[in-house]
């Protein structure tokens, strides 16, 4: 009986030890310093929306890591193109939906500080005709190589730009923030009405 008691005693001390280790190695907070456009980790391939299996599964939820790609004073004032990344947590599959909720939501206090900003967020305006969501995603796999994968972003809300540079400005956050995905490497970029975002041609050339 002694012997049986100290195995299960030592059972369960082990037990606690493990899961002691496991919930103070797993990290789910959110770094917010910006780091340059530098190639980062592997991360998971694109899927617009969390699936029913993703959102209902296990007790302890996965989470995905993901970048969210900001303009930045003075450097994306006039260079349109520079662009930084920041860290955000992912908990679904959902990752470039995830990604762009978070370009739209903006940099947190601490990230503003540091001059990162969108003007996405204030460049979307009325009520959306998605039934709620500011935009969607469409993921195009067609082809023969993953080199043919394209995501096709609309808005569901109207967009009102503020300046002459504002749209490409957007534009590079969305696409750099989009194409971080191994299966996405062409972002098109379309309006609450289905042309083409910032094209001042009016020839919907994104579609050609």
């Amino acid at each position: 009986m002694r012997r049986s008691s100290l195995r299960t005693g030592l059972g369960t001390a082990c037990l606690a030890a493990l899961l002691l280790l496991a919930a103070t190695g797993c990290d789910t907070s959110t770094t917010t310093g910006p780091t340059p456009t530098n190639t980062p980790a592997p991360l998971p391939t694109a899927t617009t929306a969390p699936t029913a299996t993703t959102a209902s599964s296990t007790a302890t939820p996965a989470s995905y890591p993901v970048l969210v790609y900001f303009s930045k004073h003075p450097d994306s004032d006039s260079n349109v193109n520079v662009v930084f990344a920041v860290h955000r947590t992912s908990p679904t599959l959902g990752v470039a939906t995830f990604a762009i909720q978070q370009l739209i939501a903006g940099p947190t206090a601490s990230e503003a500080a540091t001059g990162l900003y969108t003007e996405l967020t204030s460049s979307l305006s009325g009520s959306s005709n998605c039934g709620g969501p500011d935009f969607q995603i469409h993921l195009d796999m067609k082809g023969s190589t993953p080199q043919t994968g394209t995501a096709t972003i609309q808005f569901c809300r109207t967009t009102a730009l503020a300046g002459d540079l504002t749209g490409p400005r957007i534009s590079a956050e969305i696409t750099k923030t989009l194409t971080q995905f191994s299966n996405i490497h062409k972002v098109v970029i379309l309006n609450k009405d289905g042309g083409c975002f910032d094209d001042l041609s009016g020839q919907n050339l994104c579609l050609k």
